[in-house]
């Protein structure tokens, strides 16, 4: 299941906060801030699409994330690579070094990154 995006916007808010209150999440928002209650409705779909679990405190909720950042992304960014990339990391990753305006530092940083990947693979 996936997240509009507003419900993923709300999400993000969540994540950082790691939890909150509805007015803790609207104070997250620049204004002009939404309505609580398109907040609420928003929060609604998320518990029922099981992204967040909430614990009632007082008259209060206070909503938690159910779904980690790391995992959601992870599965979200294999969404798109097997949607625009024909299930190639390959074509995705010249793709990104290729489209997009990397530094030469951050193309050595990445690098990097792929060579420790490799080394770990291999041992």
């Amino acid at each position: 299941m996936e997240l509009s995006k507003a419900e993923e916007q709300l999400m993000q808010h969540l994540w950082k906060l790691k939890k909150a209150f509805l007015k803790d999440l609207i104070m997250q928002y620049p204004d002009p801030k939404p309505a609580s209650t398109t907040v609420a409705t928003l929060l609604k779909r998320m518990t029922d699409k099981g992204f967040i679990e909430y614990k009632t405190i007082g008259k209060s909720r206070e909503y938690i994330p159910a779904v980690k950042k790391k995992d959601y992304f992870s599965k979200h960014f294999s969404g798109l690579i097997r949607s625009f990339f024909n299930d190639s990391p390959g074509q995705f990753a010249s793709f990104f070094t290729k489209e997009t305006e990397l530094s030469k530092a951050e193309l050595e940083d990445l690098k990097a990154l792929i060579d420790e990947q490799i080394k770990k693979k291999t041992s």
